[in-house]
């Protein structure tokens, strides 16, 4: 337990000209000290208990950010959603007009504790608490922040398809973009920012919008420098209430030959295993499905080329109809010796409303076996609804093997092998 002084207070802020907006930082508090509107995520210091749970998973680094302030000057969260940047440090003078003029007077910085076991059981069940912070030990070293906002760089749209049933609402859009001569080195499981041209109502200019990588590390076009991305052009917001997504309409509306400017690459945890033999199982719904794109098709690559000796590959997609699941075509084509595809459709007419965990649970026992194995790997992304119910689907499935779910389930914390990325 860290003791804060009564005088001052290491204070907790996130950096608004780095952050992007991910929602990680917010999804992952244990305490709910930190809050966001249509610019900011901010901190507030009356609940944040210095736990430091939102530390490794933030991709930029925006989040790990102190000041040394006197308690009673904490800045508010109302003020921290004015901000386009962090406020200055306190000098020493006005540390000391403000009464803080001992060393002891000035609480030591937080240390992130080692990960711990999760309690279990449903009246206590937080599935968030089970998600890897590390990446697998044989993945790949990933490349992260090489273009921030103040100096991004340009792309190239070379590619804008379609691949959800045109005539339906839910239109998503395959948008691949390619970075010429400029390095952008990117691995499956990572994502980029875009930033919109344009200000928002405050006059201001957007903020980076955050998408997930649907290519593999050699590009959508093996041997080429772009990448591409699964986007869903948003019209509605959470409330069902009509709005323009700006990064979506955006993206989705851009032409070939469009420049856009990009900063990132972002995320050194949800990365796949590179060692052979190790099993990959994929549980997404909607554009949550770009990651294991990519991820699916580095080991189509590497076993048409005879080079990979890959373990299992499983699928769980959700959506609420076929014709609303982005490439839904192509995955029908896929052999079924190379991967495991479990489909679950929550809309479709005259069926009952079928969710991922409900395919999964259908598939508890195959789950079971691959639980057993140390070399599988668990990845969850998607929207946060539907979280809890995969991960308490991992834990019954565990627990009809013979497995306690609390070893097991620290486990896959512990190695990096159960990541979880929902919004």
């Amino acid at each position: 337990m860290i003791t804060v002084s009564s005088i001052a207070i290491q204070q907790h802020l996130i950096d608004p000209e780095i952050c992007i907006r991910c929602n990680t930082c917010e999804a992952i508090c244990p305490v709910q000290a930190i809050t966001h509107d249509s610019r900011n995520y901010v901190v507030d210091a009356e609940k944040c208990n210095l736990c430091m749970a939102c530390i490794s998973p933030c991709p930029t680094g925006s989040i790990d950010n102190w000041r040394t302030m006197p308690r009673l000057k904490a800045y508010t969260p109302a003020e921290q959603l004015t901000w386009d940047e962090l406020p200055a440090e306190w000098t020493a003078e006005q540390l000391v007009d403000a009464g803080i003029s001992s060393p002891d007077d000035v609480p030591a910085m937080p240390v992130q504790p080692a990960p711990t076991a999760a309690v279990s059981g449903d009246a206590v069940f937080n599935s968030s608490a089970y998600g890897a912070t590390l990446p697998p030990w044989s993945a790949a070293h990933a490349y992260t922040n090489l273009h921030g906002p103040k100096a991004p760089t340009t792309a190239t749209v070379v590619g804008n398809v379609r691949v959800t049933e045109v005539g339906k609402e839910y239109d998503t859009h395959h948008i691949v973009l390619d970075f010429g001569s400029m390095p952008f080195p990117v691995l499956e499981g990572q994502s980029i920012g875009v930033l919109p041209p344009g200000n928002d109502e405050m006059g201001k200019p957007h903020h980076a919008r955050q998408y997930s990588i649907a290519s593999p590390r050699n590009g959508e076009r093996p041997g080429y420098n772009n990448v591409s991305f699964t986007i869903k052009r948003v019209l509605q917001d959470h409330q069902g209430n009509p709005v323009r997504g700006v990064g979506s309409n955006y993206m989705c509306d851009l032409q070939v030959g469009d420049k856009v400017q990009v900063i990132g690459p972002f995320g050194s945890s949800f990365l796949m295993p590179n060692h052979p033999r190790s099993n990959i199982v994929m549980i997404c719904t909607g554009t949550g499905s770009a990651p294991m794109r990519a991820m699916t098709e580095w080991r189509r690559r590497l076993r048409h080329s005879g080079k990979f000796e890959g373990g299992k590959l499983m699928l769980f997609f959700g959506a609420r109809t076929k014709e609303e699941l982005p490439y839904f075509g192509p995955l029908q084509s896929l052999p079924k010796d190379f991967i495991d595809i479990n489909f679950a459709f929550s809309r479709t007419p005259e069926q009952p409303k079928r969710y991922v965990q409900d395919a999964m649970r259908e598939r508890a026992a195959d789950i079971g076996a691959l639980l057993k194995d140390p070399n599988t790997y668990f990845y969850v992304c998607g929207l946060k609804s539907m979280e809890d119910g995969v991960v308490l689907a991992l834990r019954d499935a565990a627990q009809q093997a013979g497995l306690s779910w609390d070893t097991v389930g620290a486990a896959l914390k512990k190695e990096g092998r159960l990541h979880l990325e929902t919004y």
